[in-house]
């Protein structure tokens, strides 16, 4: 019987010792997780021909306000661009996600005059996955159709594929903004579906969702593409 209870507890003792590092290896794990998670995103700014991305803060309301104003963007029932009425809670949710790590709101400057034009942010991100999405964006009203968007789209994307090593980026719009669907299509995204009533909006309708990618096996045809039209652009 004394036997039987020795053998036992040697093979209880070998479990523990065998148990025991794993588990101390996938709470490092899980730690170092959250941490890369965290720093994921730097202090990004990024520079084209024509505009500039810079991180989005509170000093850049008035800007931003100027810019929304151009067109009263807010008018559109399918977009998220801010007005006098929300654009403390569009700062302080886009601020908020950045502190997560989970993306990087920038506002969008014309390089010419300093001037605010618009804005866009990664969002989403699953940096364990090597995922983000690319939205939130909009433009003034002068600056739509200019190139601005494609070359924003080229330069965050060329960062999140070449920097971030994203394995795959996202862009998602309502199904009813043709314009945005059109301008995706046109980057050279791929359509990947539709989630039917994704979002219940604030007036009980639903909120049918347009998802697609570019892959990193993707990119390079993607990015010659978007020069060849950026140059187009600059004529």
């Amino acid at each position: 019987m004394h036997k039987v209870y020795r053998a036992q507890q040697t093979v209880f003792t070998w479990m523990l010792r065998i148990h025991k590092p794993y588990t101390l290896r996938v709470s490092h794990y899980k730690k170092r997780t959250v941490i890369e998670m965290k720093d994921w995103f730097k202090n990004i700014k990024l520079k084209g021909e024509k505009v500039e991305l810079i991180p989005l803060g509170k000093s850049h309301k008035t800007g931003l306000l100027k810019a929304a104003s151009d067109g009263k963007l807010w008018e559109l029932w399918f977009t998220s661009v801010p007005s006098s009425e929300n654009i403390d809670d569009y700062i302080k949710n886009a601020l908020k996600e950045k502190e997560n790590g989970k993306g990087f709101p920038f506002v969008v400057k014309d390089k010419n005059t300093g001037e605010i034009i618009g804005s866009t942010r990664y969002c989403n991100a699953t940096p364990e996955h090597r995922r983000l999405e690319i939205g939130y964006t909009w433009y003034s009203k002068k600056s739509q159709r200019t190139g601005v968007n494609t070359e924003c789209k080229c330069l965050l994307l060329k960062y999140a594929f070449e920097e971030l090593n994203c394995i795959a980026v996202e862009f998602k719009t309502n199904w009813h903004n043709l314009r945005s669907r059109t301008a995706i299509n046109r980057l050279g995204a791929k359509q990947d579906g539709v989630l039917r009533n994704h979002r219940l909006n604030t007036d009980g309708s639903y909120r049918d969702t347009v998802i697609f990618s570019i892959t990193d096996q993707e990119w390079k045809g993607v990015e010659k593409s978007l020069k060849y039209e950026i140059t187009k652009y600059n004529g």
